[in-house]
């Protein structure tokens, strides 16, 4: 598609096309994360050697997707997007299988690789949303990236849904028929993601763009990727610890299962609108409104230890997470050009999914030494340096608009 084609109407036909496909491939997809966080802190406290480590899967997970930015932007550039999504789900089906041989064989170590390996096809999943604004106008990028990530929302139904129902069928082998069922998923998935329109890169298109060292020193850039790792970072932290925490309280596995299903429909479900607050209100806007809620969360999550105070703190999170995230997504696609989009789209979620990685650790070692109220209190220092940061953007893009 040329360049004319990206900035006009006419050309989001092959665009919406492409979105109908990419939002069924989330919903098949995002049910692979739905299934490690619903169930890798569980199977982490029965087969790890140390409490402290039993968040550890999931933190691998986050290492996963984190390591497979680079090199999915790199396949997307190199050979084409499609090329990429098809080597992710190749790594979903064998984190599956992993998964489920690691539960037979009581094996910690393997579990962790095979949430690498789900990470990695975590990776490719979360660059749909990039992929979805591939050629289309400008008007329809937002609503093009939202509309994507609305997948999730059945993601968020299907993951924890698949748990629930395939968790005790190989009793007393708890959970392998869940991972078996997300490696068939991850298959459909890969047959949906088979027929998207995305060409490859042309040879002179790879030989254009700025440098990237400067592009991620324009100030739109740092602050995009300010409010994307804030976003994620403490949403990862805080949905990582709970489904322990509420362990920890005495809470049955169906009230975790719930908690984390409502979660990720909060994550998703904004996201059939979140594309037209951001056309009206503006991205920073839909951002700074999104950590407003994930303060809330917190502060939900410090009143009180019932299950209805685990799922509202959690559905707030949801909430804060998708405006945050998509609003900051949002704010990369305006930091480059249409050349730059790979290399720059793969650097932010790097920079994201990295720093998320580092939270990750940490949680299990916050929550299992200091409890849920100090998860909850971590959340407030980063939300305000978001604010500011986005504040401070917003008066410099006023007096200085050439810089932007």
């Amino acid at each position: 598609m040329s360049a004319a084609d990206e900035t006009s109407p006419s050309g989001d036909r092959r665009a919406r096309a492409n979105v109908l496909r990419l939002a069924a491939a989330q919903a098949l997809a995002g049910a692979n994360a739905s299934v490690v966080f619903a169930t890798g802190a569980i199977i982490g406290s029965t087969l790890s050697p140390d409490p402290a480590l039993t968040t550890v899967p999931i933190s691998v997970f986050v290492v996963g997707q984190a390591a497979g930015t680079l090199p999915v932007g790199w396949l997307s550039r190199r050979h084409g997007r499609r090329a990429a999504f098809m080597a992710g789900g190749g790594c979903g089906v064998l984190a599956g299988l992993l998964a489920a041989t690691a539960l037979l064989l009581q094996s910690f170590p393997l579990y962790c690789l095979a949430t690498l390996c789900a990470g990695l096809y975590a990776s490719a999943v979360q660059s749909f949303r990039f992929a979805a604004a591939d050629g289309a106008s400008a008007a329809f990028r937002p609503k093009a990236l939202s509309w994507v990530m609305a997948g999730g929302v059945f993601a968020g139904v299907l993951g924890p849904q698949l748990v629930t129902w395939t968790m005790e069928l190989w009793s007393p082998n708890l959970f392998v028929v869940s991972y078996l069922a997300q490696a068939g998923v991850a298959l459909v998935a890969m047959a949906v993601l088979s027929g998207v329109d995305l060409p490859r890169p042309a040879p002179a298109e790879l030989a254009r763009g700025r440098p990237l060292p400067t592009i991620i020193r324009q100030p739109s850039f740092i602050v995009a990727v300010v409010c994307g790792v804030v976003s994620y970072t403490l949403m990862n932290l805080v949905m990582t610890s709970a489904p322990l925490a509420m362990r920890m309280c005495g809470l049955p596995l169906s009230a975790s299962n719930g908690a984390i299903q409502w979660h990720i429909v909060a994550m998703y479900a904004p996201s059939f609108f979140t594309g037209s607050l951001i056309a009206r209100f503006g991205a920073r806007q839909v951002v700074a409104a999104g950590l407003l809620l994930t303060g809330a969360a917190a502060m939900t999550g410090l009143s009180g230890l019932s299950a209805a105070h685990f799922s509202a703190g959690l559905i707030l999170l949801g909430l804060g997470w998708n405006l945050g995230f998509v609003g900051a997504s949002a704010l990369v696609l305006e930091a480059h050009r249409p050349e730059e989009r790979n290399k720059v789209q793969s650097f932010n979620d790097f920079l994201v999914f990295g720093t998320m990685a580092v939270g990750s650790f940490w949680s299990g070692h916050l929550l299992v030494t200091l409890g849920w109220a100090a998860v909850n209190w971590v959340v407030f220092p980063p939300v305000a340096l978001a604010l500011v940061v986005l504040a401070a953007s917003g008066l410099l893009r006023r007096r200085v608009p050439a810089v932007w």
